[in-house]
């Protein structure tokens, strides 16, 4: 069993698909099939199931992704400790759609200019898939929805977002969830924290939420709300770039619910040379909470 292999292994696990995964890896189907059948060959088990068009991991698959990633991580522990520490090998992110899109490019560009020998990669999801992430040792950190109090996990603050809710033109001022009660609400999908947070919203004035029907964008969720089907949540600074926003109402909300803290979050002992150079560089950006607040933790 090589690590080649392995990263192989794992690229058509996440990506379900041989071909799919020879795109990622720029390497041609038929090499990653070989390959495949190779280490399933030397492990005497089936690592795939294959259904019509696409793979799914079988039991003993499963098993093996999980230790892939402890191994991919144990590897590039080992290359920076021999390396004094140098940032080196595969750093992987996970963040939030909107931290992505507003916060990231440049401290982004900033990193990869700085540790041209880091191999950053950056996933997006909701809060809740990234934590898992976390948990499972697929990502080495994440950038999340907080204050979290969860066993096994530490970080620093990131950023601050004000939360708004949004509408028609048409809509009448909104100060309290029973004033959009029944209304059709835009979100994403389940595991959202900023879903969670608007369900808490309706929840605290014991208002009833409309249908909800799940978007992948901020720039749906928009186009849905301006044509007068109902409202969404978002923070501010993703509405301020999104084309078209001056076809929605904005409707500020009192706190608890105005505004969120983003974190950076790692799994505790995992803190890392790559990880430790990120921080480093969010750190040193103006607007930084975590460089007004050192070494916060939860």
């Amino acid at each position: 069993m090589e690590f080649s292999q392995l990263r192989i292994f794992q690229a058509v696990a996440e990506e379900g698909s041989i071909t799919r995964a020879a795109e990622r890896l720029h390497r041609v189907p038929s090499n990653l099939s070989t390959r495949l059948k190779q280490l399933e060959e030397q492990m005497g088990v089936d690592l795939f199931v294959r259904e019509r068009q696409r793979l799914q991991l079988s039991p003993a698959g499963k098993v093996l992704l999980d230790y892939t990633a402890r191994l991919f991580a144990l590897h590039d522990e080992a290359l920076s400790a021999v390396q004094g520490g140098v940032p080196s090998g595969t750093f992987t992110l996970g963040t939030m759609y909107s931290t992505a899109a507003i916060h990231l490019p440049s401290l982004l560009a900033h990193y990869h200019r700085t540790y041209p020998a880091v191999n950053l990669q950056v996933q997006s999801a909701p809060s809740g898939e990234l934590l898992t992430g976390l948990l499972t040792g697929e990502l080495d950190a994440a950038l999340v929805d907080g204050p979290l109090e969860l066993a096994g996990l530490d970080g620093v603050e990131f950023c601050q977002e004000q939360l708004v809710l949004i509408s028609d033109l048409d809509r009448p001022a909104i100060s309290r969830a029973l004033d959009v009660q029944g209304s059709e609400v835009f979100a994403f999908r389940q595991g959202c924290s900023y879903r969670a947070r608007l369900e808490a919203w309706y929840a605290s004035d014991r208002a009833a939420m409309g249908r909800v029907m799940e978007i992948e964008s901020y720039q749906g969720m928009l186009a849905c709300v301006v044509a007068g089907s109902g409202v969404a949540l978002m923070p501010a600074s993703m509405l301020a770039s999104l084309p078209g926003r001056e076809n929605a109402r904005v409707h500020p909300l009192q706190q608890p619910f105005a505004s969120a803290t983003t974190w950076l979050m790692w799994r505790k002992g995992r803190l890392g040379a790559n990880l430790n150079a990120w921080i480093e560089l969010q750190q040193a950006r103006p607007d930084s909470v975590s460089a007004l607040q050192p070494g916060v933790s939860v």
